[in-house]
């Protein structure tokens, strides 16, 4: 049985956001499904490709807010360039 990426949709979604639009989309979906501090995350898109960066508290955190930008709609691919901060748990 084929498996499927889950998806984050809103009914007020337009999903032909691209740069400040989809990137501003993302952060805030990353902020709400998440348990991840986005203190220190920035979101840059260029067109339907999303690039994370910045900071987050451990490993999980990296690869949480990666799923969590690659589930929403409009959003192609997901450079993830977040790093563990230094002196905290990875």
């Amino acid at each position: 049985m084929p498996t499927e990426k889950p998806i984050y949709s809103h009914q007020d979604d337009d999903p032909h956001l691209k740069d400040d639009d989809l990137a501003g989309k993302v952060l805030r979906f990353i902020r709400y499904a998440t348990f991840v501090d986005t203190t220190d995350i920035s979101v840059m898109a260029l067109g339907e490709m999303v690039v994370l960066s910045g900071h987050v508290l451990s490993d999980s955190d990296v690869a949480c807010a990666g799923d969590a930008a690659r589930s929403v709609i409009g959003v192609t691919s997901v450079e993830n360039r977040l790093t563990v901060k230094p002196g905290q748990q990875s």
